[in-house]
């Protein structure tokens, strides 16, 4: 999710500046899950990789692969250069998830090497005999047609219908799933691929792709600056491409291409505005992907090309914050990246804390607020929802899930934390902390721990007054949000709340409510704020005069949906039933599946659609959705 440098290689800084892992470390944990959960959690300590980059660290990847559309599998070859961080290390051990190996060679040479026992979260460890002189390892292989990070689409599942889709999603340790590597984003590692693909189809990657290349089947990238192995990615499908700006521009299917370049066409002024306040992008371009709309998530912040879901496309630019964020990333999360899991807080509560300041810059101070205010709602919603443990923003994840770690929590109660900095030092200082931050560590993959140490060294030494440690750290290590914590407020959302306390009341008439100015930001604080209940009446009028059941604005009509199930309102259900099968986005289908479980018939419901919608699901949404209908 940030920047990185022009370096070859960026391990040692990763050595030198966090702990190290330990070899096995996620085998130990899956042998003796309870014995290991008990102890004290060891910061750097990567417990979601098999590999043993204390030993060997692999600095270079090269593939070459083919997609076999008809197979839905990808096979081919990944050549790994690594150094070795100890002289006597021989095994060189790897991250798997259901790769078929067909072979394993040095210099032409087979060499011995061993696929460990699968784990259910983990995969399975490869582990590879590597003579003293090596230095470079080639695996063939095949990924499975059920593999975590891959999606295959059909033509019918696209937004032409005319050709297949393919797209990869490897946060967090999905990778591993379409190449054997160190699946650890303490493992930083430059790329070049060779990707042949049907001629017809046009494949991009998270590296320098060329706005202009010819359709010919077989595709060259680079990413020349070390990334963490959950930022490489590959798209393939029927994609046109048009510039934004000078450094910017959008892929997408021809028939969304207008419609997302108009919808995002202020991308080059936030690059600019961004790097006027926090230093130089460091990635040359910045392109978006738009995907088609089983994406699982917002948007992926991949180098260069952010993947991003088409329901933010709303035709009014409300909800492009989105591609803020995921730009955001290219100085909190790509340059400066969380050295394990349980540090993702450094990537996403940085990122969230300067999205809003980009949302700011560009839109104004009243924009700022509104968002502010719904992302705390959103992070209060989280908390009461959480058990404590997952209200600490360095979570424990030992013995879990990776993807487990991803909720508000990170995001929202981390930008607030560094929202209270700011109060407490001012602005301006904050600015200028946060350009030295990304400078200092850039390129780096960091630890909590390691933050804190920096803080030792900055803002705690010039601001002892004003900061301390121990306030600090309740943050990180304590759930919920500490008292005294900053609360966003906002003018606009003071007179929606007016407004709508007439209407409960019986004082106002829905049609006399006038929402002709209202930004999505305002109708969203109006729905997600109404009381639990809501009589029939009460749903009719504001469907009948605000057409909320057929908005065509994602986010507007996940808030309604969401009403209309708590109330059973069943002249909603036919367009719920459709938003459900059409849409695989997790922030916005999982809510509405959970409130349905909650009565027999809003079960039954569930599961017609998610049986429907299956096959054109993300494995991630399926595995998120599939204990509401079973």
């Amino acid at each position: 999710m940030n920047n990185k440098s022009w370096v070859l290689f960026a391990a040692p800084l990763l050595f030198s500046c966090s702990q190290a892992t330990h070899s096995g470390s996620a085998e130990t944990l899956s042998a003796s899950n309870e014995q290991v959960t008990s102890q004290a959690i060891e910061a750097g300590n990567d417990y979601h990789s098999f590999s043993n980059p204390e030993a060997i660290t692999v600095t270079h990847l090269d593939l070459a692969l083919t997609a076999n559309f008809e197979e839905q599998i990808l096979d081919g070859t990944a050549t790994l250069d690594f150094v070795r961080r100890k002289p006597d290390a021989q095994t060189l051990i790897l991250d798997t998830r259901a790769l078929s190996i067909n072979s394993v060679t040095i210099d032409g040479e087979s060499v011995d090497y061993t696929l460990g026992e699968a784990d259910q979260n983990l995969g399975a460890p490869l582990r590879i005999s590597v003579p003293e002189s090596a230095t470079q390892v080639t695996i063939d292989y095949a990924t499975s047609p059920d593999a975590s990070g891959v999606q295959w689409l059909t033509p019918a599942q696209t937004a032409g219908k005319s050709h297949p889709f393919l797209f990869t999603q490897a946060q967090a340790i999905h990778a591993r799933s379409f190449i054997p590597l160190q699946d650890s984003p303490q493992v930083r590692i430059t790329y070049d691929a060779t990707i042949n693909t049907p001629e017809d189809l046009l494949a991009v990657m998270s590296a320098a792709n060329n706005p202009h290349t010819e359709r010919d089947g077989e595709y060259s990238f680079s990413m020349p600056q070390p990334i963490p192995s959950y930022l490489i990615a590959l798209a393939i499908g029927d994609l046109e491409f048009k510039a934004m700006g000078d450094r910017t521009g959008v892929y997408a299917e021809p028939s969304m291409l207008d419609a997302a370049a108009a919808e995002f066409e202020d991308t080059e002024s936030m690059l600019e505005l961004t790097e006027n306040k926090y230093g130089p992008y460091r990635w040359d371009r910045y392109d978006l992907l738009i995907l088609p709309p089983s994406f699982p998530f917002g948007g992926m912040e991949n180098p260069r090309l952010s993947f991003i879901t088409p329901t933010v496309i709303a035709g009014d630019k409300s909800l492009v914050s989105l591609i803020a964020h995921e730009l955001a990333h290219s100085w909190s999360g790509n340059t400066v990246t969380n050295a394990t899991w349980r540090d993702l807080w450094l990537n996403e509560g940085f990122t969230t804390y300067l999205t809003y300041r980009i949302m700011e810059m560009l839109y104004g101070t009243d924009r700022y607020n509104m968002e502010a205010v719904l992302g705390y709602q959103s992070l209060q919603a989280d908390i009461e929802a959480l058990p404590d443990a997952d209200q600490k923003l360095a979570i424990d994840l030992r013995g879990r899930n990776a993807d487990d770690v991803f909720s508000d929590i990170p995001y929202e109660k981390g930008a607030l934390m560094l929202r209270e900095i700011e109060h407490k030092i001012g602005r301006e200082a904050f600015d200028s902390f946060l350009l030295n931050y990304f400078e200092h560590f850039a390129f780096e993959s960091i630890t909590t721990d390691v933050f804190l140490d920096y803080l030792d060294e900055t803002l705690l030494k010039d601001y002892p007054d004003t900061l301390s440690r121990e306030r600090l750290e309740q943050w990180i290590f304590e759930p919920g949000i500490p008292d005294g914590a900053p609360v966003p407020q906002s003018d606009a959302f003071a007179k929606i709340d007016s407004v709508r306390n007439q209407w409960l009341e019986g004082k106002t008439k829905a049609q006399n409510i006038d929402t002709q100015e209202w930004t999505t930001h305002e109708w969203l604080y109006f729905l997600n704020n109404m009381p639990q209940q809501l009589s029939q009446t009460q749903l009719e009028q504001l469907d009948s005069n605000f057409s909320l059941t057929e908005s065509q604005n994602n986010e507007i009509a996940h808030s309604w949906l969401m009403i209309a199930v708590k109330n059973e309102y069943k002249p909603a259900y036919d367009r719920l039933y459709s938003y459900l099968v059409s849409i695989g986005r997790n922030k916005l289908v999982k809510p509405l599946y959970r409130e349905l479980a909650k009565t027999a018939e809003g079960k039954a419901l569930a599961t017609k659609a998610f049986n429907e919608a299956k096959a054109g699901y993300h494995p991630l949404t399926i595995k998120a959705n599939q204990q509401y209908v079973n």
